[in-house]
This record gives structure tokens, sequence and C-alpha cells, in this order.
């Protein structure tokens, strides 16, 4: 008899997490391996945001906090919501973790009962799916196509709704695709959602501040009708390359928020306090990094997307946020290449062109691929380089 619980036995480990640790592993062992592989900025955490971290050390800010965060972060992350996003929340309504992913998964924890239904657009981040399967709840994906901008629809959004449904998951931009939703298809989801009494809107928006050409970013509790049954979460890992840090925060529902923090109390307890202390002046500091930086992001995008244009075979979108491409390797899965799968093509890839991806899969859509740019320019075009090399040898 296996001591494994069958909740464990139904998810699998984190292919992204796989894909960065495969692409360390090579390298230790002396191979030129290209990760492209990991959601994290390259840029370093901001010196004003490491000063803080410093301050609080010599202060004596390294005891337990409160444990959904400290009353000044809090405050923070109010003001946060009210001066971005016309959004006003007291400070029972927040919730502080360990990174967003803990509060995504706390919430699942805090809400889910054993069929309650969660509807995940595809493509999605890889934990989603896993997150709600541990909390005993039951994905229900919604593939999204190319075509449609890889964003679900109003339509598919209603055709997908049950009676059992109690989450549906906006990610916006996106991981993987970098797609956002204008505020046009937000109201179209929104009118489906008002009608559904029942159904909650969790709404991952932790790439709000890396966008591009003009795209304005709306998030869904801005719908006053949905603001009530929308759980916002967002976080300083990806804006203010803080992945290390690990602190996540989330707004809505005082109910939620106050369940959020009954689970956090009984797994890791209160988030550091010196990460706590760095995320205060993270938001409330200099804010003018975030629009040098993904400009800089941009320049690797544009680059991305014409170099993989360029490549007999491949299709990519241009997205207008996150850091990240999702080009269709569909062409290449055939006979004559012997490629299946684009697990296929992504292992070949590495193998024969050291580069690293993670196939569209893992994401839950086939036949795609997912690049991360954020690494350097220098790494990109050496990348793209060899991303041509390779495909062009599989047109032969």
């Amino acid at each position: 008899m296996s001591i494994i619980s069958d909740s464990l036995k139904r998810i699998k480990p984190s292919p992204t997490i796989a894909v960065t640790q495969k692409a360390r592993e090579l390298r230790a062992a002396g191979k030129d391996v290209i990760g492209l592989g990991a959601g994290e900025p390259d840029f370093d955490t901001p010196d004003n945001i490491k000063n803080a971290a410093i301050k609080a050390i010599k202060s004596g800010d390294t005891k337990y906090t409160a444990v959904d965060g400290t009353p000044t972060l809090k405050k923070a992350i109010v003001d946060k919501f009210k001066k971005e996003n016309k959004l006003n929340y007291s400070t029972d309504q927040i919730t502080v973790g360990t990174g967003g992913k803990q509060v995504l998964y706390n919430a699942f924890m805090a809400t889910l009962n054993k069929g309650d239904e969660v509807i995940i657009p595809a493509p999605f981040w890889v934990s989603y799916p896993d997150m709600v399967l541990l909390a005993g709840g039951k994905p229900k994906i919604v593939k999204c196509t190319e075509q449609e901008g890889f964003k679900i629809t109003a339509k598919k959004l209603k055709k997908a709704i049950t009676k059992k449904t109690k989450w549906v998951i906006i990610n916006s931009p996106s991981n993987p695709t970098g797609a956002g939703y204008l505020k046009k298809e937000i109201e179209d989801l929104a009118k489906v959602l008002i009608k559904n009494k029942k159904v909650h809107i969790l709404s991952d928006d932790i790439y709000e501040h890396i966008k591009y050409d003009n795209f304005n970013f709306f998030t869904i509790a801005q719908i006053s009708k949905l603001r009530d049954r929308t759980l916002t979460m967002n976080g300083v890992s990806k804006s203010y390359a803080m992945t290390g840090w690990r602190i996540g925060y989330a707004a809505g529902p005082k109910d939620i928020i106050k369940a959020i923090g009954k689970i956090q109390s009984q797994s890791t307890s209160n988030p550091s306090s010196i990460s706590q202390a760095a995320a205060v002046e993270a938001l409330n500091g200099n804010q003018v990094f975030i629009k040098k930086r993904s400009k800089a992001f941009k320049e690797r995008r544009d680059f991305v997307v014409r170099s993989l244009n360029n490549i007999k075979g491949i299709n990519c979108l241009k997205p207008n946020g996150a850091f990240y491409v999702f080009p269709s390797c569909k062409d290449f899965l055939n006979k004559k290449t012997k490629l299946k799968t684009d697990t296929d093509f992504v292992q070949k890839l590495l193998e024969k062109s050291n580069v690293a991806v993670v196939q569209g899969s893992a994401f839950g859509l086939d036949g795609y691929f997912r690049i991360s740019y954020a690494t350097s320019m220098k790494n990109l075009k050496k990348a793209m380089g060899r991303i041509k090399s390779f495909c062009e040898s599989l047109n032969k």
C-alpha cells in the first residue's frame, strides 16, 4: 500500500519548472544551452526596494507578522488598487501570501468542494488545473484558438457554465500567450457572468504592468456588478523583478479573504517580514523603471516575433503583454519529420540545438510552444538563429 495520497497522484510536476531545471543540468554538464523556459524577468530588483529590505533587517523587523500580511503592506495594496484600478477596498478585503501562486492555491483550497467545476481557458498557466485537482475540484478546460487570439469568448463561456461551476479564471495579460483582454472583451464576458450569479471570478493580473502598443489594462472587478464575486490576484514578482522575494496578494470578498487566511494560518503562516517591507517600497516607491523595462521587453518581443515569422513553418501572433510568445509548430508535426507532438518538437530542439522552450500541450493546447523572452537580446539572437537552423533542417 502506497503512502502517497490519492490527491497527489492526480497531479504532475510543473512542466515549466522541469524545463528550467533540465536547462540548468545541461549547462552544468558543459552544454551551451539557452533557456527560454523560465517566466522570470532577467532584470534585477531595483535598489530602492533592496534598501528597504536592508533597512527592515537592521531595524529588527525580523519577527512573525500578521498571518495574511502586515497592516502597512495591506494599506499599500489598498492604495495601489485605488490609484491604478479605481477599485476601493478595505484592508480586511486584502490577503498577502508567499507568492501569487500560494494565494491562488489557498483560494481553491478554501472554496472548492468535491465536484465543483472551475472554467479554465486554454492555453492556461500550467498550475491552474493541478491546484484545482488538489483542492478536490474539477478543471473544465475551454480551448481558445489562435483565431480567437487565445482568449475565451462570451459564447464559449456561456456554453461552459453548468450548475456545478464555482469559478472562472481570467488571466490577462496571459501566461503563456501574452494575450490581453480588451475592455470590450471583458465587458462581453461580464454580461454572461452577471446572469450566472453563483459563479465567482478569479482574475490573475500578475502581468498587469508589462504591456505594449498602447494596450489599456482593464480588470473585471472594475465591473461594479461583479466586484463582490471577484478575487483579483496580483503581486510584485513580475513587474518589480522580485520573483525570489515571494510576495503575492489578492483583493476580494471578506468571507473569501478570511477563509484564505485560515488556510494560510495552518500552512506557511505569514510571508517573510523582510519581503513584505520590500513590497511596501515596491508599491509606494518610484514606478518609472516599470515603463523603461517594458520598453526593453517590447524590443525583445518585436525581434522574437519578427524572427519566428521569418521561419518557414512557424507562425507567431504578436502579444500585447507579459513576456511570452506562443508560436505554432504544427507544420513540423508529420511523417517526414517523424515528430508527432509538440513535445517531440521541443525535445528535439533541445537535443539538436541546445534551446530550451516549453511544449504547448503543457498549457493545454497542442501544436505550439512557449518562448519566454525575459532574457538578454544577445541570448535571443543566438536562440532565434538556432531555432531557424533547426527548422530548416526539418524542412529539408
